[in-house]
């Protein structure tokens, strides 16, 4: 059962859609407040070639996203059907409206999570960069997925499940390294962990 406070959690990636949103989905589900970010300039989607990526601006809802890959769909057949991305910003959709910066929201949390150690250094910078108010700590930590979708599957289950150990903690503070080192050890995972103020 979730205690009276869930962990206010940020799940980030690099464009708020696959990985972010695929925890984001999973973690809402077992209760947690969760909100998902990205960090790049620009949101990215796979395009018709490893250079030739579909770039939007974070202001692009994905309702808008999908419809422009749908009608991009029909014209090359139907590859935005079969790498599963219409699949996925359907699913997005029907979680938020558009994809969100890290960098843009001033919100306070107990613990970000980031899907890869470029994403978790962007956040740290952007978190160190910040005039500290409450001192309120934020545990920002680093579990390596792989962008795309079974990876990023198994990883929102697996932050599903440390965010659920991290909730049952007594002192959060003084538990985390000893599990994050389980965690470590059990998922044949680095991670990287590192506590910010606000």
């Amino acid at each position: 059962a979730m205690p009276s406070h869930p962990l206010r959690v940020a799940v980030v990636c690099s464009s708020n859609q696959n990985r972010s949103m695929e925890a984001h989905n999973i973690l809402s589900k077992r209760g947690f407040d969760v909100r998902s970010f990205g960090t790049g300039t620009h949101v990215k989607l796979p395009g018709p070639a490893p250079d030739k990526p579909n770039v939007y601006d974070f202001k692009t809802t994905y309702e808008q996203m999908y419809n422009d890959l749908v009608r991009k769909d029909n014209q090359t057949n139907r590859r935005y059907t079969q790498n599963g991305i219409l699949h996925m910003l359907d699913r997005n959709k029907r979680i938020k409206a558009r994809p969100e910066r890290f960098q843009n929201c001033k919100d306070q949390f107990d613990l970000v999570i980031t899907c890869e150690e470029r994403v978790y250094d962007q956040v740290l910078e952007d978190l160190n960069s910040r005039e500290q108010e409450t001192f309120q700590p934020v545990h920002v930590i680093n579990v390596d997925i792989q962008d795309n979708h079974e990876e990023a599957t198994l990883g929102a289950f697996l932050i599903c499940e440390l965010c659920q150990c991290i909730q049952h903690t007594d002192d959060m503070e003084n538990e985390m390294d000893e599990l994050l080192q389980e965690f470590e050890e059990k998922s044949s995972r680095p991670f990287l962990h590192t506590v910010c103020f606000y």
